[in-house]
């Protein structure tokens, strides 16, 4: 279909008819309430919801005769009620031309289908009663971020998401450097970077509500992996083809390049002066362990042999549900426990090396620059950092958190879609021999050399 050639319609007809758009629906809401029932603040916040600060009730940004607008959370325009005449209105995309929503109505609150960046041009038009000649222009406005304030929201409650969708709000504030950015994001993380990004403005989910953020935003991104955005509406293409961490870059419309976070600790002193190895070997799901039943103890032998202390770092020694238990490697150094982040990166700076898992320590391994060993055969090589120490086996099943096909279940720990309850579940690593893994280690420069080592106090 030719955007430019399409007509205007009713905006109930649009609501009921997405077929005439192009790309997808906008969401119409006439009067005060959608056909859902909701009203335009109840919306305001909802999918995904609960995981993000709430939006302001109303768009922030006042126009002439009483319309509103903005781009928090795709583009949001409040068209005041007519008794006489009707409101045209407009949305294009500024960078591919494509006319992406069009209405005749006497007054509707609209927001785009689409939540990522998208540089948008909104024209409204006034078809007075009894005017002779053309609409009457009321507002022409092409998204602009000059001295605007911008809110980036992250879910709560991980680690390794966070620090692998942080860089690309950097890249977003560079892109704008007039632009004031604001993230929201967990207070556990926060510590780590704020020195190192004085220039944005790290903010709780507590503190964005407190300090009035979203009444005040110009626009407003919700970064997460959205794995039933089958129309990309929240992301403009599906997370596991192109990468956990780069989903934010796509969704910020910036480079995708990947880009390591720089961390700011309160202590860069080596915490041992031996040599030595962090592991983890917990995880929020089945999955992501390595299953290999003998795997862990042979590995832990072998570094020993060649000289380092193996530091285990999880949160918890002991871990599972049912009848599925992972313990703490036989041989490992236990400094488990509710420590902070800090003290947790302080450990990884300093270790020659990091042996884990498609996990959250990972993502703060590789942000603390260590050289990270990832063992993991759920997820597809390129979900992941970049890491030359990548142990995958592609001759068995694999990749199943990358396959759209298979919707992961975060409420089934034993969760494995293709082979559950068959002798292959989990082979993906259970596969992975500690000969594989010995020999990847064995790749590191330096490893199982002696090296005299100089107990420093800053890196």
């Amino acid at each position: 279909m030719n955007s430019t050639s399409q007509e205007p319609m009713p905006a109930q007809a649009l609501a009921a008819s997405p077929t005439n758009l192009i790309a997808a629906p906008a969401s119409v809401i006439t009067g005060a309430v959608s056909q859902s029932g909701k009203t335009a603040g109840q919306l305001a916040g909802t999918l995904p919801g609960a995981s993000y600060p709430p939006l302001a009730a109303q768009p922030t940004q006042e126009a002439a005769e009483g319309i509103r607008f903005d781009f928090n959370d795709g583009c949001r325009l409040v068209l005041p009620p007519r008794t006489s005449g009707k409101w045209f209105v407009r949305l294009y995309d500024l960078d591919t031309g494509n006319v992406l929503f069009e209405s005749e109505n006497q007054g509707a609150t609209i927001n785009s289908s689409k939540r990522w960046y998208v540089r948008f041009r909104v024209e409204v038009m006034s078809i007075d009663e009894g005017a002779e000649g053309p609409a009457r222009q009321v507002l022409s406005h092409d998204y602009d971020l000059t001295n605007r304030e911008v809110l980036i929201q992250f879910p709560i409650g991980t680690l390794g998401d966070t620090l692998a969708w942080f860089s690309y709000c950097d890249v977003f504030a560079k892109k704008h450097p007039t632009t004031r950015v604001s993230v929201a994001m967990s207070g556990l993380i926060i510590p780590l970077l704020r020195e190192s990004y004085p220039h944005l403005n790290l903010v709780t989910h507590a503190e964005a509500l407190e300090q009035k953020l979203a009444e005040r935003t110009y626009a407003s991104y919700r970064i997460g992996l959205f794995f039933d955005d089958a129309v990309n509406d929240h992301q403009p293409t599906d997370f596991r083809m192109v990468g956990l961490h780069r989903t934010a870059a796509y969704i910020l419309g910036v480079d995708p390049k990947e880009v390591v976070p720089t961390l700011s600790l309160p202590d860069e002193t080596r915490p041992i002066a031996e040599r030595y190895v962090c592991v983890a070997v917990q995880a929020t799901s089945a999955a992501k362990y390595w299953n290999n039943p003998s795997g862990w103890l042979e590995v832990v032998k072998h570094l020993k042999a060649n000289g380092y202390r193996v530091i285990c770092i999880d949160q918890k020694p002991v871990h599972g549900q049912g009848i599925t238990w992972n313990q703490i490697p036989h041989g490992v150094e236990d400094e488990t426990g509710d420590r902070p982040l800090a003290e947790r990166a302080r450990w990884l700076r300093h270790a020659d090396f990091f042996i884990g898992l498609s996990s959250g320590l990972a993502w703060l391994a590789w942000a603390a620059r260590t050289p990270v060993v990832m063992i993991s055969g759920f997820s597809h090589p390129t979900n992941e950092f970049d890491t030359p120490y990548r142990i995958h086996n592609f001759h068995t099943c694999n990749g199943c958190w990358n396959d759209p096909k298979e919707r992961f279940d975060h409420h089934d720990f034993l969760w494995c879609p293709r082979h559950a309850n068959t002798p292959r579940q989990f082979e993906c690593t259970r596969l992975i021999t500690a000969e594989h893994v010995k020999r990847v280690i064995g790749q590191i420069p330096g490893f199982g050399r002696t090296v005299s080592l100089k107990v420093v106090s800053k890196i």
